[in-house]
């Protein structure tokens, strides 16, 4: 195998899928190490655990950097290897948008996902007032993705971006945590054939989770 000096060290089922995503989108030359989750509590391994302090995916190394979080591999890897591609220009007329979306993705969608359904699990009663809380929240964040969407193909405009790359995760492989409905959101659903008919996502998919499917649908 060549050794390139990009490694993706992916843990399956996780939001890494992200920066292979990304590479592929990007055409980067880089070698993908596969993780499984344990079994009996599905975290990562320890083999995975020692890559980086915190534990977590994603994690990248490249030469003898060692990088983790989402967003930082993303807009390094972007600014390193990919000499801008897949960004939006200050000087374009979509750049706040393209930030926005960006951050939103782990800020405020990917937060709320997690939240919802630790609330869910703990208690699912009508009784819950928190879980209400989070619900209501969840329509209100759905419903603003929906509404971009219908606006424009993709969540920074015309083009995919990385916004897109951040953003996918939480509407696709997170549902097999929380595996809730997209049926309300007909142009999330219609954005999310989009993607998967790309080629770049097709390929990372196939590479990062070979015995899985996209849940590209409205159920998982």
């Amino acid at each position: 195998m060549t050794n390139y000096p990009l490694t993706v060290h992916h843990l399956g089922r996780s939001q890494s899928e992200r920066i292979v995503w990304l590479c592929e989108e990007l055409g980067l030359e880089y070698e993908l190490k596969r993780y499984e989750r344990r079994q009996d509590n599905r975290m990562a391994p320890p083999e995975y655990q020692a890559l980086h302090p915190l534990g977590t995916a994603p994690v990248i190394t490249d030469g003898a950097l060692v990088l983790g979080e989402s967003a930082a591999i993303v807009e390094y890897l972007i600014a390193t290897h990919g000499n801008g591609r897949l960004a939006v220009s200050k000087d374009l007329p979509g750049f706040a948008d393209y930030l926005y979306w960006f951050h939103f993705a782990n800020g405020t969608l990917q937060p709320l996902v997690l939240q919802t359904w630790l609330l869910q699990r703990a208690d699912p009663s009508e009784h819950n007032a928190a879980l209400h809380r989070m619900q209501a929240r969840f329509h209100r964040v759905f419903a603003t993705i929906e509404q971009r969407l219908g606006d424009a193909p993709y969540l920074a405009g015309e083009e995919l971006t990385a916004a897109d790359i951040m953003t996918v995760f939480s509407l696709t492989t997170m549902r097999e945590f929380n595996p809730y409905d997209l049926s309300p959101w007909p142009n999330i659903l219609a954005y999310l054939q989009r993607i998967g008919a790309r080629p770049a996502y097709q390929r990372a998919m196939r590479k990062a989770e070979p015995e899985g499917t996209p849940l590209l649908g409205a159920t998982p």
